[in-house]
């Protein structure tokens, strides 16, 4: 039987599955944890990242014997790696969530002429979390270690590196450079101009599902591989999350809860009008696009409450939330506890509990947190919605395990919902992009069709009532804005 292996390469672990013949065979996850060197700083060395692969990857093959026909992965969007001339690393890698970068940011922004400029180069806003900034960053602080940069690469870019001896990245993963003309789907030689930076230190960019290279004959034997397993390109996690829960045609949409919240929609072309209100990004899919807003707080903010209250068991929470009606008691949140990046980037912004009164229940509280990232998730939903039309919208992570927050959801967007029959995210539309890589599957589609079933539809029924609570959420944080700073 040919198998196949996906890896995600996450912020606190590896996680690796193997797939064939329709199924799911096996998984893996390896954990670690990244470095905290100084208040806003967030690094990790890429050895610890390639030392975890390793481990999953053996545990998969020794467990499940067979030929492994291909691997590709996916990878924490933004990190950076720095190589010097030898394919050594320079220094730890500096993560997605690092916000170190702020004068930079200001800096590119300064240089371009301004943000609308900006915007037509790259399509997406200087925000501190792309890899961009932090390469000036790099050239700012540490000028000794930036004079030795020869490549700079993604996690995922490095781990291929490592099974192949080659260097390059994928369209996803360099469309979060900032770096990228998205449009083009080459390097922005306006923008590396305007920054000064030499392009000689960006790797060649290939689409997700083109061949890197075999693995390494030195490795294969160590790993369980044959020396004929190819490594297929892969992409950044947003978009093999994307991938592995069924967007292969323009318009269809995937709402995602995990610690954030993101809504991710496929687009057949980049729009017209680019406002930088969500990312715009080049997909997994060949020739293809998706607008993704992403909000900071989304299944952390029940988490928050759930610690508060010390309910440990979230069924218990969701039990709660149906005993309450739509619209919570009159009871809204803002999720903002961690600032928000999207629907409104800002980092002063905070959480609220707006309308609380002496019959305000815990219920009612409970609710209200999972209307609010509801709430959020519709605002994130119209700044998408005009850029194609929304076909199918699939649901997936905590939204999709919890009955009652789906149903909010849906609510809340007045759309039908589907809940798929797999939940396995980066790692397993990782796998599906190897397999189209590799020819085992004709197209995505094919490959979606063995694996991917609707489990649930989830159909709204309390439309009118939502639409009235998301006007009060909205003008909610209107007010406020201007207080959040003070």
């Amino acid at each position: 039987m040919k198998q196949i292996i996906g890896l995600d390469i996450g912020t606190n672990s590896v996680k690796a599955i193997i797939i064939g013949n329709g199924n799911i065979i096996d998984q893996k996850s390896v954990g670690y944890n990244p470095d905290y060197p100084s208040s806003g700083c967030v690094e990790q060395s890429p050895d610890v990242w390639w030392n975890a692969v390793k481990e999953a990857i053996k545990a998969l093959t020794e467990a499940n014997p067979g030929d492994v026909v291909a691997i590709s992965a996916s990878g924490q969007m933004h990190s950076s790696v720095f190589l010097d001339r030898d394919g050594n690393v320079i220094r730890k890698a500096i993560l997605w969530n690092d916000t170190r970068t702020s004068q930079q940011v200001a800096e590119i922004n300064q240089v371009v002429g301004g943000e609308a400029k900006l915007l037509n180069m790259v399509y997406n806003r200087a925000l501190e979390g792309f890899t961009l900034p932090k390469i000036l960053w790099l050239r700012t602080n540490e000028p000794d270690n930036f004079a030795q940069v020869a490549k700079v690469v993604m996690p995922k870019d490095y781990v291929n590196f490592k099974l192949t001896g080659r260097i390059a990245t994928d369209v996803s993963d360099a469309a979060g450079t900032m770096l990228f003309d998205v449009a083009k789907g080459q390097w922005s030689s306006g923008l590396i101009e305007k920054v000064g930076i030499n392009a000689d230190i960006l790797p060649e960019v290939l689409e997700s599902i083109d061949i890197v290279g075999n693995v390494l004959p030195e490795l294969a034997a160590e790993l369980g591989l044959s020396e004929n397993t190819l490594v297929i390109a892969g992409g950044a996690d947003n978009s093999c999350a994307a991938i592995g829960n069924g967007a292969i045609e323009a318009g269809q949409t995937i709402i995602s809860i995990g610690t954030s919240g993101t809504v991710v929609t496929m687009l057949d072309k980049v729009p017209a009008h680019i406002t930088g209100d969500v990312h715009m990004f080049n997909y997994s899919y060949p020739n293809s696009y998706y607008a993704m807003g992403c909000m900071l707080c989304a299944g952390e903010s029940l988490n928050w409450l759930r610690d508060i209250v010390a309910i440990k068991d979230f069924e218990a929470f969701n039990v709660l939330a149906e005993r309450s009606k739509p619209g919570a008691g009159g009871v809204v949140f803002l999720p903002y506890l961690f600032g928000e990046r999207c629907p409104w980037p800002n980092p002063a912004a905070r959480g609220v509990f707006f309308g609380l009164s002496n019959t305000t229940s815990k219920e009612d509280m409970v609710r209200a947190v999972m209307e609010g990232v509801a709430f959020n998730l519709r605002a994130m939903y119209d700044l998408i919605e005009p850029f194609t039309k929304i076909k199918e919208i699939y649901i997936t992570g905590g939204g999709a395990k919890s009955h009652i927050w789906g149903q909010i959801i849906a609510d809340v967007l007045g759309r039908q919902m589907q809940v798929l029959n797999i939940e396995e995210g980066p790692a397993f539309g990782a796998a599906l992009i190897a397999g189209v890589g590799a020819k085992v599957f004709s197209n995505f589609a094919e490959a979606k069709a063995q694996f991917l079933k609707t489990n649930r539809i989830i159909e709204p029924t309390a439309r009118d009532i939502y639409a009235k609570q998301f006007k009060v959420f909205k003008k909610l944080y209107e007010v406020n804005q201007c207080l959040f700073a003070e």
